[in-house]
């Protein structure tokens, strides 16, 4: 698979501790994300961050969370990436989901058989 040009770049804040059916959430969503055949997807954990709630969430050893934040990212040709959308907005029930346009340079993966 080759994809160049104009796509679009889906960021998806929850927290750490939020789950999906008795699994963690970041994980059923990378799960799903794969299913659909999206390019790829990244979970990136934060050390610090806080959410509509206010309440702060850190790795600080004084006060260590067990909810920290975590962003997963996805880029991929926009009509693939939309289509997903309605799935997401059922899993994720406390966050934040956010969708931009990106220039994709580069991304190359071998050809499946």
């Amino acid at each position: 698979m080759k994809i160049e040009g104009e796509g679009k770049l889906l960021r998806i804040f929850i927290g750490e501790s939020d789950t999906w059916h008795g699994k963690p959430l970041y994980e059923a969503i990378v799960l799903r994300l794969r299913e659909e055949g999206l390019a790829g997807a990244t979970v990136i954990r934060g050390i610090e961050g806080f959410g509509a709630h206010s309440h702060l969430h850190t790795a600080r050893i004084l006060r260590l969370s067990q909810d920290l934040p975590l962003v997963i990212e996805v880029v991929d040709q926009a009509d693939r990436l939309e289509r997903v959308l309605p799935v997401l907005d059922e899993m994720v029930t406390e966050g934040l989901v956010t969708l931009e346009r990106v220039e994709i340079i580069a991304y190359r993966a071998p050809e499946t058989e």
